[in-house]
């Protein structure tokens, strides 16, 4: 499943999620990863129901595993270890707890009607650059036919 619904972010602007899969197919403390426009993000499920996107991409070695990692806590904070090196970091925040020099990007995430759905920023910024581009073009247009 892949499509696209349109939102609002936070602040009002326009934003764009896509429908990943339905929530019955992701299990519990077992991550899964996804494609979205070219990006891999990677899925977690905590036994209360609560669910994170993250980067599927390891920030010390660039390899897409992080769906492959370790799920656990530091104290309250739910965390997801590298399945390489055992960097840790915080689901919610993608500060990494052994390391200053790395963040794991996260990704907003939400359930509607029982589908997750995923907000990328790359989706909108390059429906923005489309429509920018489509803009200049007409804009070139006019002129050269005013001139």
């Amino acid at each position: 499943m892949h499509t696209t619904t349109d939102s609002h972010d936070s602040i009002g602007t326009p934003a764009e999620w896509t429908s990943v899969c339905d929530l019955d197919r992701l299990e519990p403390l077992w991550g899964e990863a996804a494609l979205i426009d070219g990006v891999q993000v990677a899925l977690v499920l905590l036994p209360d129901g609560t669910l994170y996107a993250v980067s599927n991409q390891d920030p010390a070695t660039g390899s897409f595993v992080m769906s492959r990692g370790i799920v656990g806590s530091r104290g309250a904070r739910p965390t997801l270890a590298s399945p390489l090196h055992k960097q840790i970091y915080d689901l919610e925040t993608g500060e990494c707890f052994t390391s200053s020099d790395y963040a794991l990007r996260t990704f907003p995430v939400r359930i509607d009607r029982g589908t997750v759905q995923i907000q990328v920023r790359e989706q909108v910024e390059a429906r923005e650059q489309v429509e920018v581009r489509e803009q200049a073009a007409r804009g070139a247009a006019v002129e050269f036919a005013a001139a």
